[in-house]
């Protein structure tokens, strides 16, 4: 099957913003201090792990289709839909709400392409499914660390995070 063109940009939309999410990934991991900072350290790397793994399944399914994926950094920074992660050293518990933010958006971009994807391949759509099912199950995790019982997601995070995750 050689795809489309519409297909090689809804899936390099959502290789660039894997590419972003593992690099940010790492950029909290190296820099979080504070309350809980070696399981959140770790669990940071599962989250690495996952993009990384994810973004390399991406690039490989849109060679399979005969399209070229392209994850220079250049166009990672110009095309990536997450928001820049801050400079410097950050808390374990602000690094948590900019890390979940982060994961929903990714998954938003994942599920805004997701209908034309499934619509000229469904095969390319499972895998979406599988991202986005392993994205958000990390998000909830990972956003768990400053939620208290009964503390809606939106209660417990910024209102961009509770914004982004709507599309959940």
């Amino acid at each position: 099957m050689h795809a489309s063109d519409k297909m090689a940009e809804n899936l390099q939309a959502v290789l660039v913003d894997l590419i972003d999410l593992h690099l940010q990934g790492k950029q909290a991991h190296w820099n979080i201090l504070g309350t809980n900072f070696r399981d959140l350290h770790l669990q940071l790397d599962e989250i690495v792990d996952a993009a990384r793994e994810f973004a390399d399944d991406t690039a490989e399914r849109m060679r399979a289709l005969y399209l070229v994926p392209d994850g220079r950094s250049a166009t990672v920074a110009a095309g990536s839909h997450l928001d820049a992660f801050p400079d410097g050293e950050i808390t374990t518990h602000d690094a948590i709400d900019q890390i979940t933010l982060r994961l929903y958006q990714a998954t938003g971009t994942m599920r805004d392409v997701h209908d034309e994807v499934d619509e000229e391949d469904p095969t390319t759509a499972d895998l979406l499914h599988g991202f986005i099912e392993r994205l958000e199950q990390l998000a909830w995790m990972v956003s768990a660390e400053n939620r208290a019982p009964r503390t809606p997601l939106a209660a417990a995070v910024t209102s961009q995070t509770a914004e982004a995750s709507a599309h959940a």
